[in-house]
């Protein structure tokens, strides 16, 4: 199990464009401690994509965040990103880590099998994120990687409660997106309720 605090990983909803998401994004990113942040799409458009990442990754590497974009290697590096996320264990990932470590961040995820995350650790990743639809399976899984790899682990909080069990498993990062930003009291207030719970202090 991992010694040092869990940090919070955020990843953003699938985007067509910037404009609209980026208010949203800075008040999430300024209510605290933010270790990384996963720029996702809803479209193939590689420039149009690049323009996305471009439009956001700026204002959070200012903050000291590290931001990933789940995309292929060179639109990721194109547009100015940390590092590339890549969905698969395979190939894809394997071309990506040859790419682009160790000068930039390859992630993995997110896995539902423990085989798919050994293999991606296995191929070199820098982190992997673990998921599963039942949250008591999910921190089983988070505690044995924890115990076994030192690969990082990223495990995916589907809910604000959630995220005090998986850091206690041993999570070195809990990612959180839909329960951030469709959170009624705003991305802001979800964030900072994220960061409670890191610390054991949320409800």
């Amino acid at each position: 199990m991992s010694e040092e605090t869990t940090r919070l990983y955020l990843a953003t909803p699938p985007l067509i464009e910037a404009a609209g998401f980026a208010p949203l994004l800075d008040a999430a990113l300024g209510a605290g401690d933010v270790a990384s942040l996963l720029i996702r799409f809803s479209g193939t458009d590689e420039r149009a994509n690049e323009a996305i990442i471009r439009a956001l990754a700026p204002g959070a590497q200012e903050k000291g965040v590290a931001v990933l974009a789940e995309a292929a290697p060179n639109v990721a590096l194109r547009a100015g990103a940390d590092g590339a996320h890549i969905a698969g264990c395979g190939e894809e990932l394997a071309e990506a880590v040859k790419k682009l470590s160790p000068r930039y961040i390859v992630g993995a995820g997110d896995f539902e099998t423990r085989d798919d995350a050994m293999r991606a650790g296995e191929l070199g990743a820098d982190y992997v994120i673990l998921s599963a639809r039942d949250p008591a399976a999910l921190v089983e899984r988070v505690a044995w990687w924890a115990e076994l790899f030192s690969t990082p682990c990223v495990a995916r909080a589907r809910t604000l409660e959630e995220i005090g069990p998986l850091a206690a498993a041993g999570a070195d990062f809990t990612l959180i997106d839909d329960a951030v930003w469709r959170d009624a009291r705003g991305p802001a207030a979800a964030v900072a309720d994220a960061l409670a719970r890191l610390k054991g202090e949320g409800e």
